[in-house]
């Protein structure tokens, strides 16, 4: 078959796609291990980007000129975009990364607009103002899930980067993140990724970022719908490229802001459907009994506003043509016609309100209907109103596959290091047939572990004794959240990490409370750490203290602290603060918090 254009075959390429699995299952039953579609790997050791990669049409080549119009007068991203494609960096960085290693520059001789913007499209984000020349490196992780090979390739990489800069970092979108990696070493890992069924491609800045979807999927009693096939086929929409059948798709390589998408597989909502831009949440059709998904828009987080999803009157049957057909709609619409001027109005909840809720829905409709692949938009429907508790990740729980059991692994702050990622891969060989599984609670998961197995991982030294890993946590610490902090990014005013681990073990030691206390820490109103949804949110804010000597209010690291934030499905957002300008030492904090959870949470002092 010919096809008049590149851009017409690639159409025909994602339709084609939607028909024919492109990943798939492998082994049975509760064994059963989802692996991402494959790319092309590679087979010269001296790190070449693949020569398709330059063939590929810009991203641009995909907006109507109006959006390009509108582009051209945009805010210093878009242009930035204009002057040179984010396709670019797919095959930048590794001629980069070959001058570098020759000799023949340095990078601090990278064009500034390829170092601070285009490799973040690579999934490269420089910390400039941390650790000049180096970058966090961020992945796709479709559904949280990697293995045990996967996790120690990452220790691998970024162990000559040293114990403290070589560290890896659970996020709050069930991703990885590598942190210390030098951009001539980055086609070796690139390369590494691919080889996996991994990629970091169109994982930054204006992209679709990881798909999020249930830890539990394929092995809960409750299950509603196995997630993982979806949030595979939703990655595959937006960084597989149809034609090359190799990462990053130029089709979504010119988005007007980041986009956000969460698959929830049952009543717990452990994806977060609330503060995605799409998020799906299972429902049966109230008519058919068909299993499907109630369709929430807009939700997100950032400096300027923080909006919880909304309801889009629309219901899709939970199947893989109607859940990428919609998102491809949604994206489509988003791409085109979202902000290309005011990056703080650029979010898909701007666009929905400048529609109208009833009008954008019309629109997708009418989208999805020119596709013409059968996908039916129903109306909204009732949500389950029975009685429902959501359950706890962390520790041993039975599953549905009788004699297997999951086992959730404490990570205090989500932070790895190379030590903890061999020691995690090799309980997860040992036990769980080495599948790990990611939360958005920067935890993992070891499934498919034998009941007769249980009582010797959890002897296993790396969960006992002075290891940080534990299966059974305190209250506080094992719910404790928090974003990358002052200790590696430039926005943070405060340092995240090690406050929010020290303070949460001090307060599992001064006072008691009868269930499981989210607290949540984030360096600045950008909300990576998410507060607003904890129990108790720990934002990075200016803070005064009197000077003892001269009795002078003076500036110190402080905080706003917000309370009583909801997740699952009465999930709710704490969206403003309960306190502010507290100041961060733990004399002045930690009093302020006990107080707090023993006024709002029932707790009592020890």
């Amino acid at each position: 078959i010919s096809f008049p254009s590149a851009t017409m075959k690639r159409a025909a390429l994602q339709l084609l796609a939607l028909s024919s699995t492109t990943s798939a299952f492998v082994g049975t039953g509760g064994n059963s291990r989802f692996v991402a579609s494959p790319l092309n790997t590679a087979t010269s050791t001296i790190y070449e980007a693949d020569p398709v990669q330059a063939t590929k049409p810009t991203g641009t080549s995909f907006l109507p000129e109006e959006t390009v119009e509108r582009a051209k007068a945009g805010n210093k991203i878009e242009k930035v975009k204009m002057a040179k494609d984010p396709t670019s960096a797919f095959v930048d960085v590794y001629e980069y990364a070959r001058k570098i290693r020759e000799g023949e520059m340095t990078w601090e001789e990278v064009e500034a607009a390829d170092l601070d913007t285009r490799l973040k499209f690579v999934g490269m984000l420089h910390r400039n103002k941390r650790t000049p020349g180096q970058f966090m490196l961020r992945l796709k992780v479709p559904n949280g899930i990697i293995d045990a090979d996967q996790l120690r390739f990452f220790a691998d990489s970024v162990e000559k980067y040293g114990e403290e800069g070589g560290v890896l970092d659970i996020t709050t979108r069930q991703n990885i993140q590598l942190r210390g990696v030098k951009i001539e070493d980055a086609p070796e890992m690139f390369d590494g990724f691919h080889s996996r069924n991994l990629t970091s491609f169109q994982s930054g800045l204006d992209s679709v970022r990881n798909m999020v979807g249930s830890p539990l999927a394929g092995i809960d009693d409750q299950e509603m719908v196995d997630t993982r096939e979806l949030c595979n086929a939703l990655n595959d929409l937006v960084s597989l490229d149809p034609v090359t059948e190799t990462r990053g798709n130029p089709a979504y390589a010119n988005l007007p802001r980041k986009f956000n998408i969460a698959v929830s597989g049952s009543r717990d909502d452990y994806a977060h459907t609330h503060i995605n831009d799409i998020g799906l949440q299972p429902c049966p059709h109230a008519e058919t009994g068909e299993m499907g998904f109630n369709v929430v828009l807009g939700g997100f987080m950032s400096i300027k506003r923080v909006a919880e999803s909304i309801d889009s009157k629309m219901w899709i049957p939970a199947d893989r043509n109607s859940v990428v057909t919609l998102s491809e709609a949604i994206l489509r619409i988003f791409r085109d016609e979202s902000e290309r001027k005011d990056r703080q109005k650029a979010r898909l909840m701007w666009l929905v309100e400048k529609y109208g809720v009833d009008e954008f829905k019309a629109a997708i409709v009418k989208e999805v209907e020119s596709y013409d692949r059968g996908v039916k938009i129903c109306d909204t429907q009732p949500a389950p109103t029975e009685a429902f508790e959501r359950r706890e990740l962390l520790g041993v729980h039975p599953q549905k596959q009788e004699g297997k059991s999951r086992v959730g692994i404490h990570v205090p702050t989500g932070r790895l290091s190379q030590k903890e990622c061999r020691a995690i891969a090799h309980l997860a060989e040992t036990y769980s047939d080495g599948e790990i599984r990611l939360t958005v609670e920067q935890n993992v998961i070891l499934p498919n572990v034998d009941n007769n197995k249980v009582d010797a991982l959890l002897a296993e030294p790396q969960l006992n004794g002075d290891s940080r890993l534990k299966v059974n946590p305190g209250n506080i610490v094992g719910n404790t959240v928090s974003c990358t902090g002052a200790q590696f990014c430039g926005l943070a005013l405060v340092e995240t990490k090690a406050n929010a681990d020290r303070i949460s073990r001090k307060l599992d030691e001064m006072i008691t409370v009868g269930r499981p206390l989210r607290i949540h820490w984030t360096g600045c109103p950008n909300s990576c750490g998410q507060v607003q949804v904890a129990d108790i949110g720990i934002m990075g804010a200016p803070a005064r203290k009197e000077d003892p000597e001269t009795g002078k209010k003076l500036a110190v690291p402080g905080c706003n602290i917000f309370v009583g934030g909801r997740i699952g499905e009465d999930a709710h957002l704490a969206l403003e603060p309960y306190k502010k300008g507290i100041p961060l030492a733990d004399e002045e904090l930690i009093p302020e918090l006990i107080e707090i959870i023993k006024n709002e949470f029932g707790g009592v002092e020890k």
